[in-house]
């Protein structure tokens, strides 16, 4: 085993998700610059609001890893050691890179750790050693490692590995897909992909329908959850955890980071791990269904979608995120409709969630009001006792 505490990573698309995913139990956030960066239509970050995420979340003792990595084509590749240079000189811990050009530029002028992207589709020993032979400090594994594929990889390794551990899982091989480019001229590898696997879609046999009223085909997986498969990547040795979604709510970043880090700290701390109370908690955002992917060997029909609806799982609906608290009023943002007289649900990064009775709404006037609906807006609500900063109000709802 292992005797170096295994990292959470989360993803993060702006800074209030950065703070949330640290704050509730993250060790380190991977981000998108403005450049390089895969998920164009994620909240990509400029270079000071980087630094500001590595300022908040070095006073934590964490860390902040910067993805950068596109399929490069030749007009990318002349400012790449210029912007390499920035994000060293600003704090940036880490770049996570499919380029070896990259790595070795960050290697030549920067003091940045280099992690190598899963688009590198790295699945054996051998890859994991020719990469760290170029100075790689990290590898994170494709998303077709199986369980035995990673504790074999973990064996003797030259270099940390990286395995993702929840989210998103490509119905291509690692992310390689084209789909979104031949229907809609959307780059996949260059961060626009239209996610053309989750589109409905009637199948014909020559020139009969086969498919039936609204029974539409669709060729996407669903999500990975390795919640329970946690022990077992901690003792085989596997170095960081990481969840995806950078496109993904501070409310689904908040369930689903809280949750892991109950299960690996339960882990560390000799208890029992309750895995049951561990799902029902990640369920309580917004969620696709999920499978265990390819950890257990190749995918049968079990980890697809096909003609299944995705079925979002809603159980709390992100109505509110508290900014600051006394014991008598809490300022909080506004991100759903917000009445006087409800009963909601309080999840805090620091105790179990609880119901709250709103009694009282004030506007940044002190005046009263019955509804608070407008996005971002500030307002206070009465409060029982102290709210934790970041934690967040949501709509109650049963299974």
């Amino acid at each position: 085993m292992n005797n170096k505490r295994i990292e959470l990573l989360a993803p993060a698309g702006d800074l209030e998700k950065l703070k949330v995913a640290l704050i509730y139990g993250a060790d380190a956030v991977f981000i998108g610059g403005r450049e390089f960066s895969l998920r164009s239509k994620a909240s990509n970050f400029t270079l000071d609001e980087i630094r500001q995420g590595c300022e908040f979340a070095h006073r934590l003792n964490k860390k902040v890893h910067v993805t950068c990595n596109i399929v490069m084509h030749n007009n990318d590749v002349s400012d790449i050691k210029k912007y390499l240079i920035a994000l060293d000189n600003i704090g940036v811990d880490a770049i996570i890179t499919s380029s070896l050009y990259m790595v070795k530029l960050a290697k030549k002028y920067t003091n940045l750790q280099v992690h190598i992207s899963t688009q590198q589709s790295s699945l054996n020993k051998e890859a994991i050693d020719f990469f760290a032979s170029l100075g790689a400090d990290r590898v994170v594994l494709g998303r077709e490692a199986s369980l035995k594929d990673m504790k074999d990889i973990c064996e003797n390794k030259p270099c940390e590995i990286e395995a993702f551990i929840h989210g998103g899982m490509c119905s291509s091989y690692s992310g390689k897909c084209m789909l979104s480019n031949v229907m809609c001229n959307r780059d996949a590898n260059r961060g626009g992909c239209a996610y053309s696997c989750r589109w409905f879609y009637n199948v014909y046999n020559g020139e009969k329908l086969i498919t039936k009223d609204n029974e539409f085909l669709k060729m996407s997986s669903k999500d990975l959850c390795a919640i329970n498969e946690i022990p077992q990547l901690i003792e085989m040795g596997v170095d960081s955890l990481k969840i995806e979604g950078r496109r993904k709510a501070s409310n689904y970043i908040a369930c689903v980071v809280k949750a892991y880090r109950e299960v690996i700290d339960a882990y560390y701390n000799n208890q029992p791990i309750d895995f049951i109370k561990a799902r029902d908690d990640i369920y309580k955002a917004e969620n696709r269904l999920t499978s265990t992917g390819f950890l257990y060997g190749n995918v049968t029909r079990e980890q697809m979608l096909y003609n299944l609806d995705e079925r979002l799982i809603k159980i709390g609906d992100y109505v509110a995120l508290v900014i600051d608290s006394d014991e008598e009023y809490a300022t909080i943002e506004i991100h759903n409709k917000l009445e006087l007289g409800k009963d909601y649900l309080l999840h805090s990064p620091k105790e179990d969630d609880r119901m709250i009775h709103i009694s009282e709404i004030l506007d940044n006037k002190g005046k009263e009001m019955e509804v608070a609906t407008i996005g971002k807006q500030l307002v206070k609500i009465k409060v029982d006792r102290k709210f934790e900063p970041y934690s967040i109000i949501r709509l109650i709802r049963s299974k």
